[in-house]
């Protein structure tokens, strides 16, 4: 299968459609688009470490969560590590698919994977733009029991935890920086909310809206979807070799 032929294919089961007016994502860096692909690294971010990766084990594409590119480029050398690390895949033959929040919002992308891992039941999209996701657990549990399963699915070494007195049963989540929806959260039901980010006032503020408030890392609640990807792409094709790498450089001492 070749890099555009595979493109293409995901770009039907994870549409534009659903990327939020702001995002930049898609076809990040193609050197070659008719090159045949026999490796992907599958990662929630295209580091330099990454990078350096890739194209030293002879993969042929690189395949992520966070945008490769975000915010447009002035200049391209390598005193910059967005442009240095683009003339290392284009010098290498290496591709960059990135799929953002679009695949926060597909069904079975990075909300769906925390529910499904969280077992809850009833899931349906919440907020604006319809990218998180609430249900129910299988029983109340108080908020310290919800943290430590969520450690242990996330692979968090520690979440935060803000009390809104109240026993976790409806769970609203949004993986990676959830703070501006928790409102939303809160109008489609929740009594406890998860997300990567919520900000010091917001979890302060939690005893008065009567509402739990987890942040389990901007890292953690996204990572799981790397999985997804890899038995997506298993699917299409189970002949193509994957790998994921995990890219979080921030450290928990």
């Amino acid at each position: 299968m070749k890099i555009l032929e595979l493109y293409n294919i995901l770009n039907e089961k994870i549409p534009s459609s659903l990327s939020c007016p702001w995002d930049n994502d898609g076809l990040m860096c193609c050197p070659n688009g008719q090159k045949e692909v026999g490796r992907i690294l599958i990662t929630l971010d295209v580091t330099q470490k990454a990078i350096d990766y890739a194209t030293e084990s002879g993969y042929d594409l690189i395949i992520s969560h966070h945008p490769f590119i975000f915010k447009g480029l002035k200049a391209i050398n390598d005193s910059d590590p967005i442009g240095d690390g683009a003339m290392k895949l284009i010098k290498r033959d290496v591709s960059v698919f990135s799929f953002h929040t679009r695949l926060d919002a597909v069904d079975g992308g990075v909300n769906d994977t925390l529910a499904s891992l969280l077992e809850l039941k009833q899931v349906t999209p919440f907020g604006e733009e319809g990218i998180g996701r609430i249900g129910e657990l299988c029983h109340t549990m108080p908020l310290y029991e919800l943290c430590e399963k969520l450690k242990e699915i996330c692979g968090a070494p520690f979440v935060l935890a803000a009390d809104g007195g109240v026993q976790c049963r409806r769970v609203a989540i949004l993986g990676g920086e959830g703070g501006d929806d928790i409102a939303n959260a809160a109008a489609a039901g929740a009594d406890t909310y998860i997300s990567g980010r919520l900000g010091y006032h917001n979890m302060t503020d939690a005893p008065g809206r009567g509402m739990n408030l987890i942040e389990a890392g901007h890292f953690y609640t996204e990572f799981p979807v790397c999985f997804t990807l890899e038995k997506m792409l298993k699917e299409i094709d189970p002949a193509i070799n994957t790998e994921i790498y995990y890219s979080n450089r921030i450290m928990a001492i």
